[in-house]
């Protein structure tokens, strides 16, 4: 599709996603609900007919940067579901209110997630993560504002080294932080409380999808007794999974892994050596002891309930003709 078709706000946020310059599932959604309504309240279109193909447009190429994030479909289902009106200047202001009380929804959403997941973490605890999630912070802030003491053990998660962040952020909350390396996780599980990581995308059956690793770090914290918290506001969840759909992993590219100057020094034919990146691994719902959101912490087997409260059995695709 011609990018020249939708707003270049929308282009500009498409493509900062695409390359994490946008990260996090609650800022990618939030940041798709203002490129829509950026393209609704910009627009030169003349129609009602017209405004809703420029919004379709400007779904799709939101749409088409991060396959795994699900919080960015969900966003825009949820924006375009309340969008409605006869005539251009009705569809305008809808499409603005619907991104906006999304917006607003969403910012509240973490929040109380925050509040839930705390009531999970006693006085004295240690936690340890995995890659950099706002959604799994926020229960160690809402804990910290109970008066409790936390630790953390936290997983530098490679290859990007995103565990570098949440180590900075726990620190700027005065939490005493150990940052190890992603391979040193077991050795240091038996001082852990909790596992506590987010998800990118939760399954109807409960499996979990998550930055490459959480899958191998769930598996040794059940051999060590470990409980697993997933923290995941309700925007994470993937209705598509409820008709057999799987998520598709998205495969990074391995300039993130090997740099250019040392893929070159690898000796022999270049055919006979390939880098793959996956981004994401999935966690089996066996592996997990609660999946703490918004509206409450839920067994992994049960999210599907929840997953049918909000979408139905069928989902919409407003990015498609």
């Amino acid at each position: 599709m011609n990018r020249s078709d939708v707003h270049p706000d929308v282009v500009a946020t498409a493509e900062a996603i695409a390359t994490m310059d946008i990260r996090g599932a609650a800022t990618i959604a939030d940041a798709a609900a203002g490129a829509l309504a950026t393209q609704a309240r910009e627009s030169d279109a003349d129609s009602a007919d017209e405004l809703r193909s420029e919004l379709q447009k400007a779904a799709r190429v939101l749409y088409e940067t991060r396959p795994t994030a699900v919080s960015l479909p969900n966003a825009l289902r949820f924006v375009m579901a309340d969008v409605s009106g006869d005539d251009v200047d009705t569809l305008r202001e809808s499409t603005v209110a619907s991104a906006e009380s999304f917006q607003r929804d969403l910012d509240q959403a973490q929040e109380r997630l925050g509040e839930v997941g705390a009531n999970r973490l006693r006085d004295g605890d240690t936690v340890m993560t995995h890659c950099h999630s706002t959604d799994a912070l926020s229960c160690v802030r809402a804990a910290l504002d109970q008066g409790k003491h936390i630790e953390a053990i936290v997983k530098e998660t490679r290859p990007r080294n995103q565990g570098h962040i949440t180590a900075e952020q726990l620190r700027e909350w005065d939490v005493p932080v150990t940052l190890i390396v992603d391979s040193a996780a077991r050795r240091y599980l038996n001082d852990v409380d909790h596992v506590l990581v987010g998800a990118d995308s939760i399954a109807a059956d409960g499996s979990v999808i998550n930055k490459i690793g959480t899958a191998g770090l769930a598996v040794d914290a059940r051999d060590r007794g470990t409980p697993v918290m997933v923290a995941a506001q309700t925007i994470k969840l993937h209705p598509d999974t409820l008709t057999g759909h799987t998520v598709e992993i998205e495969m990074r590219d391995e300039s993130e892994v090997i740099s250019a100057d040392e893929r070159e020094a690898i000796q022999g034919d270049p055919a006979g050596f390939t880098v793959e990146n996956p981004a994401f691994d999935v966690t089996p719902a066996r592996y997990i002891d609660a999946i703490v959101t918004e509206r409450g912490q839920f067994p992994a087997e049960s999210v599907v309930v929840l997953m049918r409260e909000l979408f139905g059995s069928e989902t919409s695709r407003p990015w498609e003709s």
